[in-house]
């Protein structure tokens, strides 16, 4: 929480929140790998919800930093693309945002010191391992213990049996 209220402060004089620094960071990105994403593609890509990214999407096409247009092959999709003014405005924010890091990270060294990069490292490893599925109800649910719907019994089922 402390971290996106520091960068909401940080981006408040560029007119960005954390959030759409998010988006607008991403479509930066994304920009200079050659690609102008659907805002379903943005919304994959950040983590954030589709109907979010497009509220933001709408915010930032509304202060001039973000161009909507309908994808020409799909209707119902729409392409974003980060206006002249965008891209200005996401390079000042990013450079903040950087300065903000290296401030945080100091105790370990900044941006660049190797605790820095250690920690990242873990941390890479620990988000790429799968969330389970299952519910926190049915995680939390003793082996012995079933659902409503379901009636165990000690007879197998005719499946079983056959």
């Amino acid at each position: 929480m402390k971290w996106r209220v520091a960068i909401d402060r940080a981006l408040a004089p560029l007119g960005l929140t954390h959030a759409q620094y998010s988006l607008v960071a991403s479509l930066y990105g994304m920009h200079r790998a050659g690609h102008r994403p659907s805002q379903r593609a943005l919304a994959d890509h950040t983590g954030l919800e589709p109907l979010y990214v497009s509220k933001l999407a709408r915010a930032l096409e509304a202060a001039g930093t973000v161009d909507r247009t309908r994808d020409p092959a799909d209707p119902r999709a729409v392409r974003l693309s980060l206006t002249k003014e965008g891209r200005e405005v996401t390079r000042r924010a990013i450079g903040v945002v950087h300065d903000l890091l290296d401030q945080l990270l100091e105790p370990l060294g900044g941006l660049d010191g190797e605790r820095t990069k250690v920690l990242s490292r873990e941390l890479a490893t620990l988000l790429d391992v799968p969330l389970d599925p299952r519910s926190e109800t049915e995680k939390a649910r003793p082996e012995n213990e079933h659902p409503k719907d379901e009636h165990p019994t000690d007879e197998p089922s005719e499946k079983e049996q056959s």
